[in-house]
C-alpha cells in the first residue's frame, strides 16, 4: 500500500494487489496513511505456495478488477 500511495501522490495511477487474507490489512493501511482513495485489488488466498500457473490464473481473474482500479471505474 505504501507505494501505491507514493505514485499516486506523484499523480500516477496505481492499485495494489493483495491476497484475500490482507484485505483488513489493506483498508487499515490506507487509511492510517491518509489516503482512503487508494485503490486495491483482492485475489484468493493463498498466493504463497501458487504455482506459476496458478497465479496466472489469479492474474487474468483479478485483471478486470485492476484495470477498472486504474481507471476509477
Amino acid at each position: 500500500m505504501h507505494d501505491t500511495v507514493w505514485f499516486e501522490i506523484q499523480g500516477i495511477p496505481s492499485v495494489s494487489v493483495a491476497s484475500s487474507a490482507f484485505g483488513q490489512a489493506a483498508e487499515t493501511q490506507r487509511k492510517a496513511l491518509g489516503m482512503e482513495g487508494a485503490r486495491y485489488v483482492l485475489v484468493p488466498h493463498p498466493i504463497q505456495d501458487a504455482t506459476d500457473d496458478e497465479m496466472r490464473v489469479k492474474a487474468r481473474e483479478a485483471y478486470d478488477q485492476i484495470m477498472a482500479a486504474l481507471s476509477d471505474e
